[in-house]
């Protein structure tokens, strides 16, 4: 077995990545979370998990040795293939899929493309205590999440790599649209009101007594450094946060 890879990204598409190492380019498949973590050019590193079938070998990577070992235990349940576990992990992160299934939450894990009402009963009662408790990953359950916020959305935005995730899941463009206009708003108001509770803090030591501020607020410059960031939000969505939510939406149609 393969358990991990690490090398030089050489390439990166919706539907996986090239990672290479020692020469030789392996083709992985991934998650939209995972993918958005990836760059061209840069050294990374990926749990894997090498899927064995008759006509052929796939590789699927993953950001966390939690996710790959989740990833394998999803197939043990009846009806759970590679696509549809990868599925799963581009909706639920590990710990709240096992939130979901020790709350016998069949609402949610109908939300995931390909489970039906029935399919998540089943999963609820073959997966039930298997999966282990909230938390139970570990410290490197969030390796590749800090990894995605540190390595940034790369060329594409975080619309198009969530349009792009939920159209490799199944969904048809015109709904994946539909859906990120729906958490849009939400997204962009979580990151202004952090980007607002630093410019307030910059304009308090500003705008004190001994800054002479003015009851307005602060140093101008100041202001304007606090505009510059908010005006950056975009650019720090979490692309796996931003595909969960959207996928959530889809599912309650």
């Amino acid at each position: 077995m393969i358990a991990h890879l690490d090398g030089i990204v050489a390439g990166v598409a919706p539907e996986g990545a090239v990672i290479e190492v020692g020469g030789v380019g392996l083709l992985v498949q991934c998650s939209p979370g995972t993918l958005a973590g990836l760059r061209p050019g840069e050294r990374a590193r990926v749990s894997t998990s090498l899927v064995v079938r008759e006509d052929a070998l796939t590789l699927y990577g993953f950001g966390s040795d939690d996710e790959r070992n989740t990833f394998e235990l999803l197939q043990t349940a009846s009806g759970i293939g590679p696509r549809l576990a990868l599925g799963m992990l581009a909706t639920f992160t590990p710990d709240a899929l096992r939130r979901a299934v020790a709350a016998e939450d069949v609402t949610a894990l109908t939300s995931v493309p390909g489970i039906g009402r029935k399919g998540a009963q089943r999963i609820v009662l073959e997966l039930a205590g298997r999966l282990g408790s909230p938390g139970d990953g570990g410290p490197a359950a969030t390796g590749m999440s800090a990894a995605v916020r540190a390595a940034g959305a790369g060329t594409l935005t975080w619309r198009d790599q969530v349009r792009t995730g939920l159209v490799n899941l199944g969904w048809q463009a015109r709904d994946a649209d539909q859906a990120i206009a729906v958490i849009e708003p939400e997204l962009m108001a979580g990151l202004a009101a952090g980007a607002g509770g630093g410019a307030a803090a910059n304009g308090g030591q500003a705008g004190g007594p001994a800054g002479g501020g003015t009851a307005g607020g602060g140093d101008p410059a100041a202001a304007q450094d606090a505009a510059g960031t908010a005006g950056a939000a975009t650019a720090d969505v979490d692309v796996a946060v931003a595909l969960r939510a959207a996928l959530r939406v889809l599912g309650r149609k």
